[in-house]
């Protein structure tokens, strides 16, 4: 692995791969304690419309993914924060209408021949600089409005009834939540491919959440083992010239295995 960081490709793709977990790690508690798995899961496979937007106009595939997620994202959460007992209904035909929309403006393409399997799997060797640059400046803000609002995120996510009596605006920061799930969503679809984004998203969380008491560690936590399944997924990818996204998250559940295993033993 050492001789393969002398390409450039690969150095890319470590530097992607952490800056992803990092925003990953923070997101991702953020999905869980406010239970939008299924929320973003929804988002995450909608976003495939506009990478067939993006492919069929020929304007950037990150820009292309995050308008639509976004957009989708706004949609989802007005519609969810007045209505949840339609949320899998609503959810779930965007979810279809977003994956169809996205098959067929490709297919409409002219002599664009895609290869389907790097946005659903993942393609974090073809990363560009272009995308090192996105992932970056996702990640800044991500800190900023975390550092800025962590109190008033804190408030929403654990206890929104109380949040309101404090004055605090909860349905702005469902939908911030939100949208920045989106965003975090599209970056990871280019690390593990929108079919595998939320075992991204969920399981170093999990392990996290088990480890600590508060959420600020929980997203510290969350973001050193997301670094840590995805370095060590891409050793395996390299060494064995399999998929990266997929040994990624094979890395994380096989940690996730090993973990629960143990804390069961710690208790007999």
């Amino acid at each position: 692995m050492l001789e393969a960081l002398s390409y450039e490709f690969v150095q890319n793709a470590l530097i992607a791969g952490l800056l992803v977990s990092l925003a990953s790690g923070i997101i991702g508690s953020l999905i869980v304690v406010n239970r939008m798995v299924f929320l973003a899961g929804g988002i995450a496979h909608t976003a495939y419309g506009g990478i067939g937007m993006a492919v069929f106009f020929g304007f950037p595939i990150f820009l292309g993914a995050s308008l639509f997620a976004v957009v989708a994202a706004l949609i989802i959460a007005f519609i969810t924060f007045h209505h949840r007992n339609r949320m899998d209904t609503f959810i779930g035909l965007m979810w279809a209408v977003g994956m169809a929309l996205g098959v067929v403006l490709i297919d409409l393409t002219p002599g664009y021949n895609v290869d389907l399997m790097s946005y659903l799997f993942g393609s974090i060797l073809a990363v560009s600089h272009e995308d090192l640059y996105y992932m970056g400046t996702l990640l800044g803000i991500i800190i900023f409005i975390m550092l800025f609002w962590y109190r008033d995120i804190l408030a929403v996510s654990y206890d929104s009834e109380y949040a309101t009596l404090r004055g605090i605006n909860v349905k702005f920061f469902y939908t911030l939540i939100l949208i920045l799930s989106a965003l975090t969503v599209v970056v990871a679809i280019k690390v593990v491919g929108l079919i595998l984004v939320i075992a991204l998203l969920t399981i170093p969380v999990y392990i996290a959440e088990k480890l600590s008491n508060t959420l600020y560690m929980m997203m510290i936590l969350s973001g050193v083992f997301s670094s840590l399944f995805t370095l060590c997924g891409l050793w395996f990818s390299y060494s064995f010239d399999i998929a990266s996204g997929a040994s990624i998250i094979l890395i994380s559940a096989l940690s996730l295995f090993l973990f629960l295993l143990i804390n069961k033993l710690r208790l007999v």
